[in-house]
């Protein structure tokens, strides 16, 4: 989480909301349905749509389905137990003259079997049975319906348009490549030609299209049809392809080629997994070295990056945190924290023209360290940091966009009132973001977009009028937005001749990352900073670490909603870093990815319960008073959050009242430990003589959990509760990041960190946990940089495969999207094709599928203890799916199957395709040092019949 001053106590991270639509089978005799006109009051039940619900209070005219959830009117009780699940149709049309031969035998039934068969084929005509035909009286187009019964009785229809025609069937037309010669070995880089012929009998050539392993290259409309590829590293597979006057398509017999060298220029030094935007030549070396791990100094070999905010400027009275006080000799990256959209979809820090700026306006005069650099054309902050970059050069700078309080522009920037994509506004930010960094010397983006995602009150409470009803398609626009900002810095980085990077802080919570999808923005990344804090806070009265390395298998949250009992989870705790890791494990090599830590606290007042506080519990005393984005639950309640001296980096609500929280920077933690109230209180609005909230009251005692790497203050006198951050955990975090091969650390924020300081005679703004991370890290080996542990085929197809039909928020339980596999490699794929992918073990080794294609999980990754008490051991379980022996997968053609899996995930990796006796990688992966691949022989048979048997225009 990011705040504009300190933290905010309304985030709604709710991790129960994994739970809130749990769908267990449910005993629904007697129950009414539900009725919008009946009043239902505490405890009453009722059904709706076959599934079970309860309400929690007074309740009228709001809809079960749409208004579950453990803090919402009604609590999901689970599906009605026995419900029939409805068949599946499916069905193929093939055209010939004016009849069309239909088949749906394809048809299934998840629960049964299918009964029936009933067609109606647009023109009056009807039939039974799995297959028939249909002759038509003219020539047109028609829509064709099937309708299906299963063995109790439910129906499902779908339906699909046929063109048929009375005259002469079309001819396909004919190709042969004429150039290059099969077995020709060109080297990287030679300008190659392709040539052809091409004859239709029946008409003429309309164009000739040239693929190199399923990929158009060029096509040409002119005889002699010829192209020139700049050959690439690897085998190649050549087909023309000939289109005829009436769209018929003909291919030729494949050619294949072979092409020397090794993989050169920019390519070689691309991270694994990052894709590069078409049209562009990004110079990745300048950033990444030839084995792509980025380049960051050699007593740097894990990025150690720290937020640097805005508001510390020391305008306001309160202690400033500027350029000259970052420790830059131990930190790789700085983030700047915020630059915003504006209503113009434009990133914005503001009036750049005003004095009082702190972005370009504002100067220190007398302060020594903090002055400018007169050669630059602004002031303030920008203009101390590129003074410092000049010291410190391979220090990267990135403008971080959004944050918890100015996230509002991304909602609107992306996605119209009405749902639809923005595209206008997301070039235009785009656009905008490109000039920004180009303007004030930054390497780099940083999103952070809190949050794109389908679970409703996400995120800050004063963007739900606005983020709630784009809810659907956030995530969908969201990548979009992702892919547009990686194209544009990708032509900008091949202008300039440099590499921009995009980053973004992605959230750890399981409930937020359920609502969205796939996390299908992974590819388009440099890395992902995880925001692997907030974890427990006093929006809710469980009293826990702020940000635990591992689960313990006592977090009170998880057991408040019975989940480590709910065996579909196999009691893997998901409140914790090491969780957060495992779920992007599953799409990133571990080196694009870096964990979080809190240079702040999260406390509570009031505690009851727990050990010295620990899973104690602390509810607000009046719940009809909670924050905005809290409270409102039977089960959850909002928390009694720490206030006065507990809380010194407060924030204040709309009516300039202190937001409890237990926020505080930790320094401030240290002096509380060791008795000391801080000289600094009045400039932080506290007044110990005349508020007794803000007196020092009671001994704060250190203590520690090894399991979950947290070390915490309780002061027994206040019953008060602060997580914190010190030299032992922050080194033990440390040396997880060294061990398991990730990317490095992300800290919030540097003005958190803590030094003695002996003027003073207490502690205060240092480098104290930065200097831990840096004497930690910089021994440790390179960062993992390939994706799979396991050698994968060198070869790579042109495969799609894609997650979507996610149901929305607190709907999408279990989760069940179709997954899509289409063939792009222009030759057929055979039956009994294999699939093979990873998934991450943050999820249990229960994957399976609700298509009837086998699909299981053939190596599991889980701990053999049955849980993740101190951590997940492995990163991936591997699952498999097979293509039915019946069931061919023609070029260009999608097949799509049924998920089934109840935690969040990120898209499957380590994809392998298996056929006719050899296997393959995906293009898509972009994995480093893979090749084109060449299709087996008995696919490219299998196309080629498929081709000469093709006799009408689709």
């Amino acid at each position: 989480m990011r705040f504009s001053s300190s933290p905010p106590l309304t985030l709604l991270l709710m991790a129960a909301g994994l739970l809130s639509s749990a769908a267990q089978a449910y005993d629904c005799t007697g129950l009414a349905e539900w009725s919008p006109s009946a009043t239902y009051t505490a405890g009453q039940k009722a059904k709706q749509n076959n599934a079970a619900y309860q309400a929690n209070w007074w309740t009228q005219n709001n809809s079960p389905a749409t208004n579950s959830g453990p803090w919402a009117v009604w609590k999901p009780l689970g599906a009605c137990d026995g419900v029939n699940q409805p068949p599946v149709a499916n069905f193929t049309a093939t055209a010939n003259a004016l009849t069309v031969a239909v088949n749906g035998s394809t048809s299934t039934d998840p629960d049964g079997s299918i009964a029936s068969h009933a067609w109606t084929f647009g023109d009056g005509g009807s039939a039974s049975g799995a297959t028939a035909s249909r002759t038509y009286a003219a020539a047109g187009t028609y829509s064709i319906t099937l309708t299906v019964t299963d063995n109790k009785g439910a129906t499902a229809t779908r339906s699909q348009q046929v063109t048929v025609s009375t005259g002469p069937v079309n001819q396909i037309p004919t190709a042969q490549l004429t150039a290059p010669a099969a077995g020709a070995r060109p080297t990287v880089g030679d300008a190659v030609t392709l040539s052809a012929n091409a004859a239709d009998s029946d008409g003429s050539v309309a164009k000739v299209g040239f693929y190199i392993n399923g990929a158009l290259v060029a096509e040409d409309s002119t005889a002699p049809y010829e192209v020139v590829w700049t050959a690439r590293a690897g085998a190649a597979e050549i087909v023309a392809r000939a289109t005829d006057d009436k769209g018929a398509i003909g291919n030729s017999a494949a050619v294949t080629i072979t092409v020397n060298g090794p993989v050169v220029g920019e390519e070689r030094c691309r991270p694994e997994g990052l894709v590069t935007s078409p049209g562009t030549t990004p110079a990745y070396c300048k950033v990444y070295d030839e084995q792509g791990r980025e380049k960051m100094g050699a007593d740097k070999p894990r990025r150690i990056i720290g937020y640097f905010t805005s508001w510390r400027t020391g305008k306001n009275g309160q202690p400033a945190y500027l350029a000259n006080q970052i420790p830059w000799s131990q930190l790789t990256h700085i983030n700047y924290a915020f630059a915003s959209v504006d209503a113009s979809n434009r990133i914005s820090v503001g009036n750049t023209a005003d004095a009082n700026n702190p972005a370009t306006g504002l100067s220190w005069p007398g302060v020594a360290g903090a002055e400018l650099d007169p050669s630059l054309p602004y002031k303030g902050h920008f203009n101390l940091l590129n003074k410092f970059k000049k010291q410190y050069p391979q220090v990267k700078t990135l403008i971080s966009v959004g944050g918890w309080a100015e996230t509002t522009g991304f909602y609107t920037m992306t996605t119209n009132a009405d749902g639809s994509l923005n595209q206008a506004g997301i070039n235009t930010f785009a656009d905008s973001a490109v000039a920004f960094i180009r303007q004030y010397g930054f390497d780099g983006v940083d999103v952070d977009y809190e949050y794109p995602t389908s679970m409703k009150d996400a995120g800050n409470p004063n963007d739900f009028t606005i983020s709630n009803a784009r809810r659907a398609t956030l995530m969908k626009n969201y990548v979009e937005l992702m892919r547009v900002l990686r194209a544009k810095l990708d032509v900008a980085g091949q202008a300039d001749a440099r590499h921009y990077m995009l980053t973004i802080a992605a959230p750890s919570s399981g409930y937020l990352l359920r609502g969205m999808e796939a996390f299908q923005v992974t590819q388009y990344l440099d890395y992902v900073n995880i925001m692997s804090y907030d974890l427990h806070g006093a929006w809710n009265q469980f009293v826990g670490p702020n940000a635990a390395l591992y689960d313990d298998g006592r977090d009170n949250e998880l057991i408040a909603w019975n989940y480590y009992g709910s065996a579909q989870y196999g009691r893997i705790g998901y409140l914790n870093t090491d969780w957060a890791y495992h779920y992007f494990r599953g799409a990133l090599p571990a080196g694009r990815i870096n964990i979080g830590l809190p240079f702040y606290t999260r406390g509570w007042k009031d505690v009851t319960g727990g050990t010295n506080g620990l899973w104690g519990q602390a509810a607000q005393a009046d719940q009809t008073k909670c924050p905005p984005g809290t409270g409102g639950g039977t089960v959850q309640k909002c928390g009694a959050g720490a206030v006065g001296i507990d809380n010194l980096w407060h924030d204040l609500d709309v009516g300039n009242r202190e937001v409890p929280a237990g926020s505080n920077p930790m320094w401030h933690a240290m002096n509380l430990a060791q008795g000391r109230p801080g000289s600094y209180l009045a400039a932080y609005g506290l007044n110990p003589a005349t508020n007794p909230i803000d007196q020092l009251v009671g001994t704060y005692v250190r203590n520690y959990d090894a399991t979950l790497v947290a070390p915490w203050l309780w002061n027994a006198q206040k019953k008060v509760f602060l997580s914190t951050e010190d030299e032992q955990s922050v080194g033990i975090k440390a040396q997880y990041v060294a061990d398991r091969g990730i990317g490095g650390v992300m800290f919030w924020e540097l003005a958190g960190d803590y030094g003695w300081d002996a003027a003073r005679g207490e502690y205060f703004m240092g480098n104290t946990l930065t200097q831990t991370l840096y004497n930690k890290l910089k021994t440790a080996a390179p960062y993992g940089n390939r994706l799979s542990p396991a050698t994968l085929p060198a070869e790579a197809l042109d495969i799609g495969v894609k997650l979507s039909g996610f149901k929305l928020g607190d709907a999408n339980y279990p989760i069940n999207p179709s997954l899509t596999v289409t063939n792009n490699t222009g030759q057929t794929l055979p039956g009994g094709t294999e699939f093979s992918f990873d998934v991450p073990t943050a999820i249990p080794a229960t994957l399976t599928d609700q298509s009837g294609f086998g699909l299981t999980v053939t190596q599991s990754g889980a701990n053999a203890s049955g849980h993740n008490i101190g951590g997940l051991l492995k990163d991936f379980h591997r699952a498999t799916f097979k293509l039915p022996g019946w069931q061919s997968l023609a070029p260009g053609a999608s097949v799509s199957i049924t998920l089934n899996y109840y935690l969040p995930m990120p898209m499957p990796s380590n994809w392998v395709v298996t056929f006719g006796g050899k296997s393959y990688t995906l293009v898509q992966e972009a994995r480093r040092g893979t090749v084109p691949a060449v299709v087996a022989p008995a696919a490219a048979k299998a196309a080629a019949t498929t081709a000469q048997q093709r006799s009408i225009k689709r």
